[in-house]
């Protein structure tokens, strides 16, 4: 059995906040469970580790936590969140825009190394 779960976040768009919570939900409990969890934002959800935009989501309308107390909480539990690096010029950002639980900048390469080199899951959202 593999010891390390990977998400990829390509297609989850953060201007729909309820396909947010499933997948850094399941990365929470998978960390609860003792797998070492990366989760990689690409795409349109790379939006998601810049300051100020998960802050201002939520999961559900009416919700007292926002995507970013998720993202915290998956944090604090283990869970490695890293920010594609073509993600930067696609959405003007630099690395002091990213929020503080992004555990860094990663590009294609680390991706498919992590699926081949490594004994790991890997979920795309």
């Amino acid at each position: 059995m593999s010891d390390k779960l990977v998400i990829v976040m390509a297609n989850t768009d953060p201007r729909n906040g309820e396909e947010l919570g499933a997948p850094i939900f399941q990365a929470t409990v998978a960390a609860a469970m003792d797998y070492e969890v990366d989760v990689i934002c690409t795409a349109t959800s790379g939006r998601l580790m810049k300051k100020g935009v998960a802050e201002s989501l939520v999961v559900k309308e009416g919700s007292p936590k926002s995507v970013y107390d998720f993202i915290k909480d998956a944090h604090e539990a283990g869970v490695k969140f890293y920010c594609c690096s073509p993600n930067l010029d696609l959405f003007d950002m630099d690395k002091d825009d990213l929020i503080p639980e992004c555990d860094g900048i990663v590009g294609g390469a680390h991706l498919i190394e992590q699926v081949m080199e490594e004994d790991c899951k890997v979920m795309t959202y």
